[in-house]
């Protein structure tokens, strides 16, 4: 079987690791030289704490065996087992914390509530003031900047993948057939497009009603901190914002405890993890307001380095780097993926929103399964 994936991104190249981990040959074609979308410009994060239960979190769960047994095929992913901490510092913050490790499957994600003291047992570097902490164990993390780059180096070694960059796919010309923007046809068995935020052209030609829109979010990343952040680390305002804290005890959180202004104007909450330069990344904003502003503001930055140095108490490290990234989500959030056969041939595979970078292996599983790429 031959198959042809368009979209260099995370989705895209999952899509690729499953048809040639099954024997079959693979053609990936990315518009520019490197991917340049929301594969890049997350955190990296592995993320199940958060995750809505039943689908959701079978689908984070298997990606996270995924990406474990990926990280020991390729080193270079960086792949650790981190997991993650949610500091608590309120009552109403500690009612919700407490509410998830009420919730059945609870011990699926690895919840523990843990004292301060305790928390900073496994995260020395949170030396802040908080009253105790939501741990997760099955969080993990890889390095977004670089994991497809050695994905791919792993997929050559294969002899049966190919990566065309700078080609740009403008019509399907056949049954699982594309062509470029050099001219060049490309014939497979099964065209998989995943485009990520990329929904014009091509894309909307073949699904004009798709039930996926664009969010925006800003992020930054430090100099080296100068010590181990060993876990991942998120703050409270996240449990408004992930399905797995839903609950009569975040009822009264939103109620009583008002966000600051400005994290309520952009959706904020802190996400905090560290790359393997000692750097952390740090964010994150939520736009969903069409046309998106071309540059960044700066009050939401100042936001989330008080929050993270609040935790950490100690300024943050000089920051380096400050930009803005759009992903696509499903208009309905309940679903994990939009996947839809839009010609013969040719599914598109789009709209995990931030659930992407978390889900990936598993949601190009699942399309392998369903496509009949059996294992050769």
């Amino acid at each position: 079987m031959r198959v042809i994936v368009v979209g260099g991104g995370v989705v895209g190249t999952m899509h690729a690791w499953q048809a040639v981990e099954r024997g079959h040959e693979v053609v990936q074609i990315e518009r520019e030289a490197e991917a340049r979308g929301a594969s890049l410009r997350n955190f990296g994060q592995i993320w199940v704490s958060g995750r809505a239960g039943g689908e959701e979190l079978d689908t984070a769960l298997r990606a996270r065996e995924l990406w474990e047994r990926i990280g020991a095929e390729v080193p270079g992913l960086g792949f650790r087992a981190n997991g993650s901490l949610t500091p608590v510092r309120t009552p109403r913050e500690l009612a919700v914390a407490e509410a998830a490790l009420a919730r059945p499957d609870a011990a699926a994600r690895g919840y523990k509530l843990l004292t301060a003291a305790e928390a900073r047992e496994i995260n020395p570097a949170l030396r802040g003031s908080f009253e105790a902490a939501l741990w997760c164990e099955r969080d993990a993390a890889v390095e977004p900047r670089t994991a497809q780059l050695h994905l791919r180096e792993a997929l050559r070694a294969s002899g049966r993948y190919t990566f065309l960059a700078g080609r740009e796919v403008r019509e399907v010309v056949g049954p699982a057939a594309v062509r470029d923007d050099h001219g060049d046809t490309h014939r497979g068995d099964a065209v998989v497009l995943a485009t990520g935020a990329w929904l014009s052209g091509l894309v909307r030609e073949l699904a004009p009603d798709l039930p996926v829109r664009r969010v925006r979010l800003q992020m930054m990343q430090t100099d080296p901190l100068g010590e181990r952040l060993t876990t991942s680390v998120a703050d409270a305002d996240s449990f408004r914002y992930y399905p797995a804290y839903k609950s009569p005890a975040l009822d009264v959180l939103n109620a009583e405890q008002e966000q600051p202004p400005i994290a309520a104007a952009h959706a904020m909450q802190l996400l905090m993890v560290q790359r393997r330069d000692g750097g952390l990344t740090i964010g994150d904003t939520h736009e969903y307001e069409h046309p998106f502003a071309f540059d960044t503001l700066e009050d939401p930055y100042e936001h989330v380095a008080a929050v993270a140095e609040s935790f950490l108490g100690r300024p943050l490290p000089r920051i380096r780097h400050r930009w803005a990234g759009v992903y696509a989500q499903c208009t309905d959030t309940t679903r994990v993926v939009h996947r839809q056969q839009v010609a013969d041939g040719v599914w598109l595979v789009t709209g995990p929103g931030g659930r992407g970078m978390t889900c990936s292996p598993a949601i190009a599983e699942t399309t392998a399964n369903e496509l009949g790429w059996y294992v050769r």
